[in-house]
């Protein structure tokens, strides 16, 4: 059976939704920069599919739009939706049908356009969005604040404070990122109406300890609520791509695609099914947390981490290294291959080892994947 081995990984920068520099760049924009830049230098021949996590677009296979304006006209596109999740679903997906023998090379990833976003409509009513699952008090499908985060921090134990250090910490760890250049060689720039776009806009640099605890709960009319914008992920636009090959293609290898599994539990427990997804994508790689040199579990949430942190058992100081989404941001539909793309270029700055990208998903889902890099 042949693995299945990253040969690029890139991303755009991410921008701040309806207000940032993205704000006038469409989906199918985004999406046509990064597949042409992880296309540069492969032999267009070869690609066998595009495969793109989208989000509230519409449902217009976004992936074969971007193939068409990156110059491959001859291949298909796939449009996949795991909410949160759909980025590594589409790495997956790639990934299954590189070591099943049916493709050699495929492009995989995930946009999102929350500012470009159409407005959809359901008979009539004004604005409609989707639900992820059936209505619930205990699990609003609009409220991810309640159904995530809140949850998340009363199941797992965990007080605002904590949460707000997390964030902090977050956002320190974009900020040093961003200073000392470790986002240079994932990152592809941008040409928008509103400029040259180069590098992610979200991270607060003036953020503080004293700042997080001034910032009003969500929900003040629940006592005890905790869950605030500083320790929530942001609302943003972006894209990402992996190129994922057959190892006997002969293409220098990134990475390698170790195994991958996706779980599910009770939409009031969402927050929680990264705790689920790690150790069952470990297990079908033989590998278990000590195994792990670093995790990125997207930060919906603060809490979500945390809580990933307390029940797993992880050193802290291996998650998140660089930020995630309290800081860098969270573009729904392209996090999950953004967490890859960051992964990968951490391993191979730091001389290889394992990683793991994990995150939850709206309506009670989780996903995780596992990928190594070789030492050089």
């Amino acid at each position: 059976m042949p693995e299945a081995v990253i040969v690029a990984a890139l991303r755009t920068p991410i921008g701040t939704a309806f207000k940032g520099t993205l704000r006038d760049t469409t989906a199918h924009e985004l999406a046509e920069r990064v597949v042409g830049a992880v296309a540069e230098g492969l032999d267009p021949d070869r690609v066998d599919d595009v495969v793109l996590a989208e989000s509230h677009y519409g449902g217009g296979v976004v992936a074969r739009h971007a193939a068409l304006t990156a110059g491959l006209p001859h291949v298909p596109g796939l449009a996949l939706n795991r909410h949160c999740a759909g980025g590594l679903a589409a790495v997956q997906t790639a990934a299954a049908s590189i070591r099943a023998g049916m493709d050699r090379l495929v492009l995989a990833g995930g946009v999102q356009s929350l500012s470009t976003a159409p407005r959809l409509t359901f008979r009539g009513a004004e604005r409609w969005v989707p639900p992820s699952h059936p209505d619930r008090p205990d699990a609003p499908n609009l409220d991810m604040s309640v159904t995530v985060g809140w949850n998340t921090a009363v199941r797992a134990g965990i007080g605002r404070a904590e949460m707000d250090a997390w964030a902090l910490r977050s956002h320190r760890n974009a900020v040093r990122a961003l200073d000392e250049g470790r986002f240079k060689d994932e990152t592809v720039p941008l040409d928008t109406p509103h400029g040259v776009f180069t590098a992610d806009e979200h991270p607060r640099r003036d953020t503080s300890a004293e700042r997080l605890a001034r910032l009003k709960p969500l929900h003040p009319e629940i006592e005890g609520f905790s869950i605030t914008a500083g320790n929530a992920s942001g609302a943003n636009d972006a894209a990402a791509v992996l190129a994922v090959a057959d190892d006997r293609s002969g293409l220098p290898a990134l990475a390698t695609v170790r195994a991958w599994a996706s779980v599910a539990a009770d939409p009031a427990e969402t927050g929680l099914t990264p705790v689920q997804a790690i150790p069952k994508a470990l297990g079908r790689a033989g590998m278990s947390v000590a195994d792990v040199d670093l995790f990125e579990i997207n930060e919906a949430f603060a809490s979500v981490p945390v809580a990933a942190v307390h029940r797993l058992g992880l050193d802290a100081d291996t998650v998140n290294v660089n930020g995630s989404g309290c800081s860098l941001g969270h573009p729904v539909a392209a996090s999950g291959a953004r967490m890859l793309v960051t992964l990968v270029h951490e391993l191979r700055r730091r001389g290889g080892g394992v990683g793991v990208a994990s995150m939850c998903a709206g309506g009670g889902m989780g996903s995780a994947v596992v990928v190594e890099v070789a030492a050089p």
